[in-house]
Formats: C-alpha cells, sequence, structure tokens
C-alpha cells in the first residue's frame, strides 16, 4: 500500500469532486477510475474523531484492512476512506466489515458482477 497512495491535496479533491461515494455507519468510500493498472488509496480522519493517538490508530486499522483486502479487489480506481467519529472505538473487526461493505457497494471485488464504470 505504501508504494500507491494519494497524498496531494489536489488527488484527494480530484477523487472527492469527480468520485462517486458510498457510506456506511463508520466509513465514507470515495472512488474515481484513474485509468491505471494499479488502485491508489487514501485515509483520511478529521479532529472530530478524537486526539492524535486514536485517529492514528483508526488509520492503521483500516490500512491494514484495505491491505488485507487489496488483491481481491479490481484495478483502475483512486479510492478515499474517510473515518467516521463512531470509528474512534471499534476494533479491528468491525472496522474491516465496514471497509468490505463499502467495497461491496461499490462493486470492486472483482467476483462480483454488478461493476461501478462511471467517472
Amino acid at each position: 500500500m505504501k508504494k500507491y497512495r494519494i497524498r496531494k491535496n489536489t488527488e484527494f479533491r480530484t477523487v472527492y469532486r469527480r468520485g462517486k461515494s458510498f457510506s456506511n455507519l463508520l466509513l465514507v468510500l470515495y472512488i474515481y477510475r484513474n485509468g491505471k493498472d494499479i488502485n491508489r488509496c487514501g485515509i483520511s480522519v478529521s479532529k472530530k474523531v478524537g486526539k492524535s493517538v486514536i485517529r492514528s490508530r483508526v488509520k492503521r486499522l483500516i490500512g491494514e484492512s484495505y491491505r488485507l483486502n487489496n488483491e481481491s479487489l479490481k484495478t483502475g480506481y483512486d479510492l478515499v476512506f474517510i473515518a467516521r467519529n463512531p470509528s474512534n472505538d471499534k476494533n479491528y473487526k468491525e472496522i474491516e466489515n465496514a471497509l468490505k461493505n463499502l467495497l461491496k457497494k461499490a462493486g470492486l471485488f472483482s467476483n462480483e458482477k454488478n461493476t461501478y464504470t462511471g467517472y
């Protein structure tokens, strides 16, 4: 995941503006087709979620969940995960289930039939 990250503010804004969003109680996912053969991932956690230790923990949990599920995803997308406030006291399994739920909603698992093709 370290190699293919979204880091620049302009890249985040492009995904927000042109991409499509999916959400659940813990996370929001923005996806945008990047036209490359790789997936790039960005994680955003607001100060509303908690202090720096909590925000870092939530980022690590989201990043690890994405890393372990990345192999089964379709390629060619920029993904931005935004943590919502209730995610601050959740454990790894709950974050992973929320992340998988969003990826299924977006149709990014490669074994799914309905796919997101726009943008």
